[in-house]
């Protein structure tokens, strides 16, 4: 078999392949996903594109990043976003500030690079009580003469475990396991290799567990866990929120954004909330400073 590549020992005479290789093997020894390191080098190597091939990184300068990210926005001929550019100022400022630490630099030329943060709109969550309200109406119809049970099935497992739309059409009786023995569990999972790192197990709360198991007696889940079509589902979903009064339009993504900032609230580990939703480290950035901003303003309406 093969060995891997060794990376190279760090100085400030290596020049950026050789130490972009090394830095692939510290974020992989961090623990870092092989999408966040495809991520992080790829946009360093464009970096190395765009500077002289034999430039080591000890006589890179801070004007040098400002002229590359200057030519990635106007001069490159291949749009760059502003979501595209704020991710690769913190590239930049990631790798530099790695390389200061293993003594290849003595100063970071990326300190002074103004990072360019995207602020896109907040999206809409419920409240505590807009919660209980949704809740109370599925309660109601699974209490109800006919005893349906689906709605709040639904509903339930959206708020507690915040999975996607598409992840709960993918749903399968089997992915749902009463005897784990870690408790009621959920396997949320994906066909295809590329989205393996998707892949999670999400504990189910109790009060669920007694809704789904009325639920099944029901309804044929011979095959799907919630056999309908996405656009029923959703009609499901909006007439619940028209019941309770909310002014919004309940929906998938509603209920995956209240379920985070309600685990954030409670005092969830950030990795774990990030694992438990099922996105990658890059992913994480923008969706966790959107948390901060929703939990700001849920603190600010308490006074």
């Amino acid at each position: 078999m093969p060995k891997a590549p060794v990376a190279p020992p760090l100085s400030s005479k290596i020049t950026l392949p050789p130490a972009i290789q090394a830095w692939a093997s510290f974020l992989q020894d961090q623990g870092s996903s092989v999408h966040t390191v495809k991520a992080f080098t790829g946009d360093i190597r464009l970096l190395a594109s765009f500077l002289p091939a034999d430039q080591a990184v000890g006589t890179i300068t801070t004007n040098d990043l400002n002229n590359f990210l200057d030519w990635m926005q106007h001069k490159r001929g291949v749009e760059c976003s502003p979501k595209t550019l704020s991710r690769r100022i913190t590239s930049l400022k990631g790798f530099f500030r790695w390389l200061q630490s293993g003594g290849a630099v003595l100063a970071d030329p990326a300190e002074r690079v103004v990072q360019r943060s995207v602020l896109s709109p907040l999206p809409d969550v419920l409240s505590e009580d807009e919660m209980d309200k949704v809740l109370a109406v599925a309660a109601r119809q699974r209490r109800g003469k006919k005893g349906d049970a689906r709605a709040y099935t639904l509903l339930s497992l959206l708020l507690s475990t915040g999975i996607k739309k598409g992840e709960t059409l993918a749903l399968k009786t089997n992915h749902v396991d009463l005897e784990a023995a870690d408790g009621p569990t959920l396997f949320v999972r994906y066909p295809s290799p590329k989205d393996r790192y998707k892949e999670r197990k999400i504990s189910l709360p109790a009060e669920w567990v007694e809704a789904y198991e009325e639920y099944r007696t029901q309804y044929d889940l011979s095959d799907a866990l919630f056999p309908w079509s996405p656009r029923r589902l959703e009609y499901l979903l909006e007439d619940l929120g028209k019941e309770a009064g909310l002014e919004q339009q309940l929906s998938f993504l509603m209920c995956r954004w209240s379920c985070a900032l309600r685990d954030l609230r409670s005092g969830m580990d950030e990795n774990h909330l990030r694992q438990k939703l099922g996105v990658s480290e890059i992913q994480w950035r923008e969706l966790s400073m959107k948390l901060s901003r929703l939990r700001a303003e849920d603190q600010l309406q308490m006074f």
